[in-house]
């Protein structure tokens, strides 16, 4: 008589670990690190966001890309590379609204900036072997979590945001030619690598193809964008120490803290 076939009785919560954890190594370093990455980047962002002050060198043309694009009365002349449509701006509103929104969902909705602070500062899991404290996981299907299915639409923002901040870099030489072009440019080039690095953009230029063969350009469109793929994260961290760098560049020489090193004037 065959014995009867068994179900598999579902798994009511996640994998337990009876020690808090079976790790004999640091294995906090990592996430104690990046915690502290994300956190410094997030401090000194929020703070220069709302400071309203240094964001403009007007004899050099520097812009910093924390207030681009800058379109109402508020911002300071010469600061507004697209007009000001909007009046005056309350205090408790950045000047650059209309980016950072779409850049934050960007960065949160990443897939690297995911694994990052889920890991570190959600602890789940913190490490392979380490007690995580969470009970369940629901994955990303209820609020908050199910906005991360909007990354490929912040996407297209974050494109069109970083071709705004090669213009602003573009503009700066027409004060000439300073060490601060070089910071906007290689920010630039940086936040394009990370940008075209993205998982979304992978799958834009060739993800939905059935055939390479018949789409030789998109193939090799899908090519690069795979390479750079592969270093998305050190493009993700790479740009979150270039925007501050670029950010205190310009605000030391707009406050007349620091002379810009000028090459051709």
């Amino acid at each position: 008589m065959a014995s009867p076939v068994e179900t598999p009785t579902p798994a009511r919560s996640r994998a337990r670990i009876s020690a808090r954890t079976l790790r004999t190594d640091r294995w906090w370093i990592q996430p104690l690190f990046t915690t502290l990455g994300l956190a410094t980047f997030v401090v000194y962002a929020g703070i220069r966001s709302f400071m309203r002050s240094g964001y403009w060198a007007a004899e050099e043309h520097y812009l910093t890309p924390f207030y681009s694009p800058c379109i109402s009365d508020s911002c300071v002349p010469g600061s507004a590379h697209f007009g000001t449509p909007l009046g005056e701006l309350p205090g408790f509103i950045p000047l650059a609204f209309l980016s950072l929104p779409f850049l934050l969902g960007f960065r949160l909705t990443c897939y690297y900036y995911r694994k990052a602070y889920y890991r570190s500062i959600w602890l789940s899991p913190p490490a392979c072997g380490v007690a995580e404290p969470h009970a369940k996981y629901t994955g990303e299907t209820r609020l908050p979590l199910i906005v991360q299915n909007a990354h490929r639409y912040f996407f297209y923002v974050a494109f069109v945001i970083t071709l705004i901040n090669t213009y602003d870099a573009i503009v700066a030489f027409q004060g000439g030619f300073g060490l601060g072009n070089l910071v906007l440019l290689g920010n630039v080039v940086l936040l394009w690598c990370y940008t075209l690095s993205c998982h979304s953009c992978r799958h834009v230029t060739g993800g939905r193809l059935k055939h390479f063969s018949r789409n030789p350009v998109r193939y090799r469109i899908w090519t690069q964008v795979s390479r750079l793929n592969t270093r998305h994260m050190q493009f993700a961290w790479l740009t979150l120490a270039s925007l501050m760098i670029t950010d205190l560049y310009v605000w030391l020489v707009s406050t007349n803290t620091i002379s810009d090193l000028r090459f051709i004037n």
